[in-house]
């Protein structure tokens, strides 16, 4: 009779500590697939940031956005002399800043200074428009405005680095249009070169601060059959190909890359510089950190990854947005709901084992001793039900790696003087073109880090302590007599 009842007694507490186990599985699985998710989308949001702004650092500083004015049209004019012979090849450059706004170089040197700041660097971003035709026939001396030219038919400056023809009224001209950034040769490791690898060739070095020598984005020689070695032509001044650089993630918003003096020369900007990079020293303190460089310095905009982000839509956002908010809060509910589940069924067993306890008692063990047994038995389950969960997390988030679903990120705007290129992205060049590159497809991943399985562990550690201090609470309560009762 008595082999009977331990049968199924032990078949109790095998089936009691099956769903204990099973619970907390469920609640740390999910709790690791959320967390992976999540991680997942940060790495996205990095690549996505990187790929359509070409912000590689913790924020930056540009000037705020003057009103325009009325009689402003911002683009740069074009003269040419129409009465030149039938025929006759003439080109025309035009270099203007991002945006038309710069700052003091020295304002470099003050944003270093503030408080909570590693390092910063002043970065030159230019727009070069080269327009070059000839006149088939006129009289006059014609003058285009942006890239349009007299006469032409709806003519329009191209964004990216392409050289279509418009043609009209007697004239035909290629209009191209690029990007240039000048580069801090003695901080490379922050600025618009940070995010972006040689390559082919070298990089500048800190004796060429002052060289006629430039780095070229891989797709824009590549389109233009540049190679090491051979030279680039600016607004009349060569320029010596040194290097090939390929981003790290996405494509190049810089298409030609100069030294810092050398590039302010060319944009006529002597002593300025469009942004500033800053990195800080505590990645929490970014947001006291911005606050303090535009409490300090007037006339800036500052703008950090996170305002970035939120420029950012799609299925990315909406994808990101689901896993930091209605996962976090299933996660919650379902840890919640396995603990208290563990807690009942533990109570219930420590119930059923009435006759054990006060057994145990009456042969002299204090309650203590009884807890002790009681927690340890929970620790188990709860171990258990972590090496499960653990195993069951980490082989949902391999599926999401393996089938890596793809999600996209479209480019909204900024709302700061960066434009649309990003205040750090050095795309002046490519703000036309950016409606037709302004989205991105990113393939999600789920990386789990040491960081969610220790999350884990201590989650699993805490349910068997949970349910194992109510069992043992309840379990101290019975008295020797409790077992007389049950027998008879």
């Amino acid at each position: 009779m008595f082999g009977i009842y331990l049968k199924r007694e032990l078949s109790r507490r095998k089936k009691a500590a099956l769903v204990i186990a099973l619970g907390l599985a469920l609640g740390i699985a999910l709790v690791i697939t959320v967390n992976a998710v999540s991680a997942g989308m940060q790495q996205a949001q990095d690549k996505v940031l990187k790929s359509l702004y070409g912000l590689g650092t913790d924020m930056t500083v540009t000037k705020a956005q003057a009103a325009p004015t009325g009689n402003s049209s911002g683009r740069p004019k074009f003269d040419f002399d129409a009465k030149a012979d039938s025929g006759k090849s003439q080109s025309s450059d035009r270099v203007m800043t991002q945006g038309g706004q710069s700052l003091k170089s020295s304002l470099v040197t003050r944003v270093a200074a503030q408080k909570g700041v590693a390092s910063a660097v002043g970065a030159l971003s230019l727009n070069v428009t080269k327009v070059d035709g000839s006149f088939t026939q006129g009289k006059a001396k014609s003058s285009t405005s942006g890239s349009g030219q007299q006469g032409g038919p709806g003519g329009g400056q191209n964004g990216g680095t392409g050289t279509p023809q418009v043609q009209g009224g007697g004239a035909s001209f290629d209009v191209n249009s690029y990007s240039v950034a000048g580069v801090d040769v003695t901080h490379q490791d922050l600025g618009p070169l940070a995010t972006s690898k040689i390559t082919t060739g070298t990089t500048f070095t800190s004796a060429q601060s002052d060289a006629k020598v430039a780095v070229l984005a891989t797709s824009y020689a590549k389109e233009n059959k540049y190679t090491v070695g051979k030279t680039v032509k600016i607004s009349g001044t060569t320029y010596k190909i040194i290097g090939i650089a390929t981003p790290d993630s996405g494509e190049s918003t810089t298409d030609v890359y100069l030294p810092l003096k050398p590039a302010q020369t060319l944009g006529d900007a002597k002593n300025k510089v469009t942004t500033i990079y800053v990195k800080a020293t505590d990645s929490k303190q970014i947001d006291t950190v911005k606050a303090a460089i535009r409490k300090n310095i007037a006339g800036t905009t500052v703008t950090t990854s996170a305002d970035l982000a939120d420029t950012v839509s799609g299925s990315l956002s909406t994808a990101s947005n689901l896993a930091t908010s209605v996962g976090k809060w299933l996660s919650i509910a379902v840890l919640v709901a396995a603990f208290l589940v563990a807690a009942l069924l533990t109570s219930s067993a420590v119930s059923r084992r009435v006759r054990e306890f006060g057994t145990l008692k009456a042969l002299g063990w204090p309650s203590r001793r009884v807890t002790r047994q009681v927690v340890g038995e929970s620790m188990v389950n709860g171990l258990l039900g972590g090496a499960l969960g653990i195993a069951l997390g980490v082989g949902a988030a391999a599926v999401v790696t393996a089938i890596s679903p793809k999600l996209t990120a479209q480019l909204g705007s900024t709302g700061g003087g960066g434009g649309t290129g990003g205040p750090g992205g050095g795309g002046p060049g490519r703000q036309a073109a950016s409606a037709a590159k302004n989205t991105v497809d990113i393939a999600l991943s789920a990386p789990v880090s040491v960081t969610t399985i220790a999350l884990a562990a201590g989650l699993a550690i805490a349910g068997g302590l949970i349910a194992g201090a109510m069992g043992g609470w309840r379990a101290s309560r019975m008295r020797p007599a409790d077992a007389l009762r049950s027998v008879a």
